[in-house]
């Protein structure tokens, strides 16, 4: 195995995250509307803690992004 096919081998790897993001993201959103479903005046304040986890999610995401392309291109 040469340096090329360990590279494209450790990015695979470090993007195995994103499919953890995707399901925390739709985690965070199904409980949104589960609690606005449930009680629509409360949407003011549940609004902006699910937009902060949203956030911290991507988060993540971007740096296994960030770590994939530096394992690629360094």
């Amino acid at each position: 195995m040469d340096l090329a096919s360990a590279k494209n081998i450790g990015a695979g790897v470090a993007v195995i995250a994103l499919a953890g993001v995707g399901v925390g993201i739709g985690n965070i959103f199904a409980a949104l509307v589960n609690s606005v479903g449930r009680n629509p005046m409360s949407r003011d304040s549940i609004f902006g803690l699910a937009i902060l986890g949203f956030a911290l999610t991507e988060a993540v995401a971007l740096y296994a992004l960030v770590i994939a392309f530096i394992i690629l291109f360094v």
